[in-house]
């Protein structure tokens, strides 16, 4: 951006905290309302912006940084907690007053693109880190030899589609980036390069996703655009966003669940994307009881079909892609996750010193009968309780996530904000609103 803006510097994170909370209580905090929902839930999402300045915290020692390390892990832990308890609670809120931000449409279409552009111009000017592309070397090295990727790819990167993980993370939240490069062939240097530029295309894409299905639903599913278009505008508002637009495995499973949410008039669509988000990051397979439980009375064949089809086009890519069958078997438990949670490696919350790893399994236990739980009740879903279950479940895996758990917010930040700010959607049922079956069951006379 320094290039068009003149002497344009970045952002830290810290100064964008300040000045994006500012601004964001400026255009959402209902001052003749202190006490509404909806200044509870801005309030929480302003507290989200302290655990990761603390995980951005370079101590003069190693002592001081890793104290900061545990209690930015924790106090996102805590704030994440509260909304998941909040998500649970959505339901139960009959009365959901009109409460539309403090700027006009044109303002905040006019802040929403220009909070885009700025985000967009960062991930094309950013670099990844050493450490990054180091890993996505290390990654497509050991896609390349038999019977080491479901042991080493998965325990180390966790469950996901291998063919991601070769793309680095786009480094948007240092003021800097050291300079990946390093002594490389030409045909390295080619081949990263390539890989950079597919990470940059990928996120910018999945940001735009991101931010058009939040519009996109305020304007279809809320019948006020004005809605969506505030959601959108907090999402970018958000720290987080700022901090994180440069990583494809946060954003591109938060675009096709969105749209998922936005196409969940039509079953098999609305599958196909959950199914590619499944395939892409594995942890959204949660997320298929609830569903499968809100089109239960209507399209939950279709459903279930949309998201057979979206996985098995990503087993034939993996198949194409793999140079034996060995790899491609572990290539496909990696996508699957097929590995024994005491089996992973730790990273984040549950590699800290103060954090013992096995009680994952009890975190774990308590998650599983959650989501059984809403797969049950409440019932019938309309669309609303759809979206607060789905923040809900999304929320719920990042307590028991190995890898940097608690930082994937992206998952469930576009879900919550549209369940903040949207209107009582209990006649949006799936029979009332989805189409008859393709093949309707014969009924006895």
């Amino acid at each position: 951006m320094s290039e068009i803006l003149f002497q344009y510097y970045p952002v830290r994170l810290t100064t964008w905290f300040y000045l994006a909370s500012l601004l964001s209580i400026a255009l959402f905090f209902k001052f003749n309302r202190l006490w509404s929902i909806r200044n509870l839930d801005l309030i929480g999402l302003v507290l989200l912006a302290p655990g990761l300045v603390a995980l951005e915290y370079v101590g003069e020692t190693e002592s001081a940084k890793l104290a900061a390390r545990t209690l930015g892990f924790w106090w996102i832990y805590a704030v994440s907690a509260a909304f998941l308890v909040r998500m649970l609670c959505d339901s139960m809120m009959v009365r959901r007053p009109m409460l539309e931000p403090n700027l006009t449409t044109g303002g905040l279409v006019f802040l929403g693109c220009s909070l885009l552009v700025f985000l967009l111009a960062n991930v094309v000017n950013s670099k990844p880190h050493r450490d990054d592309v180091e890993s996505a070397a290390a990654a497509e090295r050991l896609g390349e030899r038999a019977g080491e990727v479901d042991v080493d790819q998965l325990a180390k990167h966790g469950p996901g589609y291998p063919l991601l993980f070769l793309l680095p993370q786009i480094s948007t939240r240092q003021f800097l980036a050291p300079d990946a490069s390093g002594d490389e062939q030409e045909e390295d240097l080619a081949r990263r390069q390539v890989h950079e530029t597919t990470a940059r295309v990928m996120a910018i894409i999945a940001q735009i996703a991101i931010v058009a299905g939040m519009v996109f639903i305020g304007w279809r599913h809320f019948d006020n655009a004005r809605l969506g278009i505030a959601a959108a505008v907090l999402f970018l508002l958000m720290p987080y966003t700022a901090w994180m637009n440069g990583s494809v495995d946060h954003l591109l499973p938060g675009a096709l669940v969105i749209w998922a949410v936005a196409a969940y008039r039509n079953p098999f669509i609305a599958g196909a994307l959950i199914g590619l988000a499944i395939g892409t990051i594995y942890y959204p397979v949660f997320l298929l009881p609830l569903w499968c439980s809100f089109y239960w009375e209507r399209g939950v064949r279709r459903f279930a079909l949309g998201v057979g089809a979206a996985l098995l086009a990503l087993v034939v890519a993996l198949w194409l892609t793999s140079p034996d069958a060995s790899v491609f078997v572990g290539q496909l438990r990696q996508m699957f996750g097929w590995i024994f949670p005491n089996d992973v490696s730790l990273e984040g919350f549950w590699a800290l010193p103060s954090s013992d790893g096995v009680f994952r399994l009890p975190v774990l236990a308590a998650f599983i009968a959650m989501m059984a739980t809403l797969a049950i009740w409440p019932a019938p879903k309309n669309l609303g309780t759809l979206m607060s279950c789905t923040a809900a479940v999304l929320l719920g895996t990042q307590f028991w996530k190995a890898h940097n758990g608690g930082l994937f917010m992206a998952w469930w930040l576009p879900v919550l904000l549209l369940v903040v700010f949207r209107p009582n959607l209990e006649n949006r049922v799936a029979l009332l609103i989805v189409e008859a079956d393709w093949f309707p069951r014969r009924r006895a006379a």
